[in-house]
């Protein structure tokens, strides 16, 4: 059976109607802020009632340095540590010291540490383990962005393969920090590097994490990227802009991360009750 196409009404006229004027100048549009209405999110009994799979907070909030590379703002850390009623938080990557921060305002313990202060987050030999009940993580989106000249940083990682290794190092030291029923939020994104191409840091992140034992425990949650340098810069390449950081999982990369087994032993704490030993003294971030 055979159709003709030649009389066949158009399926929108007013579409066809417009395929037929005449092109005139394009004019440049201005770039106006585009807002989309997201779904209605259902009432729970959550403490935090605004924070859903899909995470929008415009203002960074007095938290770290914003100058500072790489500074992600510290409402979604406040936001997960009032969720999961965390009472002590490892902070192995402080960067300007946004978690730590959050963690002073809520009156949390947090143990923050950084490369610049001369503590590899990927060696557990440095770090208290099995007694926290978060773990906050933003590692490096492998070299997207070049941190210390340091050959421990992840950024400085000469290849994919390498970078893996390390961050394999980083959420094993992460796990084992956790208490029984802790959890591990890890702020990643996926990227395209000029070499390698497109990187799913995210779903390595995962597979990861799953290997080192942990668990989903939530949904992912995706974080706009408010204020990223990118949105303000003109591309000549074609590609699908990414506005969106596929944030914490329970006890993966790029999402929130829960571990409900027992590490053997218990957990490095001083004798008084909730107060968590650090191996070292606690050295402020860098501002």
């Amino acid at each position: 059976m055979t159709y003709s196409t030649a009389a066949a009404a158009p399926v929108n006229p007013f579409y066809a109607a417009r395929t037929q004027r005449a092109a005139g100048p394009r004019r440049r549009e201005a770039r106006a802020p585009v807002y989309a209405r997201l779904p209605r999110a259902p009432v729970t009994a959550s403490p935090v009632p605004h924070l859903t799979s899909l995470y929008h907070f415009d203002r960074a909030g007095e938290y770290g340095d914003r100058g500072y590379p790489g500074n992600c703002g510290g409402n979604l850390i406040k936001d997960l540590i009032r969720f999961f009623r965390a009472r002590s938080v490892f902070d192995p990557m402080s960067g300007s010291g946004t978690c730590r921060d959050v963690c002073a305002e809520l009156g949390v313990y947090c143990y923050s540490s950084d490369l610049h202060q001369g503590q590899d987050a990927c060696d557990s030999s440095h770090y208290p383990r099995g007694c926290f009940e978060l773990a906050w993580i933003h590692p490096p989106y492998w070299r997207q962005k070049l941190y210390t000249d340091d050959t421990r940083d992840l950024s400085r990682t000469p290849t994919l393969d390498a970078f893996l290794d390390r961050y394999r190092l980083l959420i094993e030291n992460c796990a084992g920090a956790l208490a029984p029923g802790g959890k591990l939020a890890v702020l990643m994104g996926d990227y395209s590097d000029r070499e390698s191409g497109y990187v799913p840091l995210v779903y390595h992140t995962k597979r990861l994490a799953f290997e080192a034992g942990l668990r989903q425990s939530c949904t992912d949650i995706i974080r706009f990227s408010h204020g990223a340098g990118s949105g303000k810069k003109v591309y000549r390449s074609s590609f699908i802009p990414g506005l969106q950081r596929p944030s914490t999982h329970p006890n993966s990369g790029g999402i929130l991360g829960r571990s409900d087994r027992s590490s053997g032993r218990r957990g490095d704490r001083l004798p008084g009750p909730g107060r968590l030993v650090p191996p070292t003294p606690l050295l402020p971030s860098r501002s």
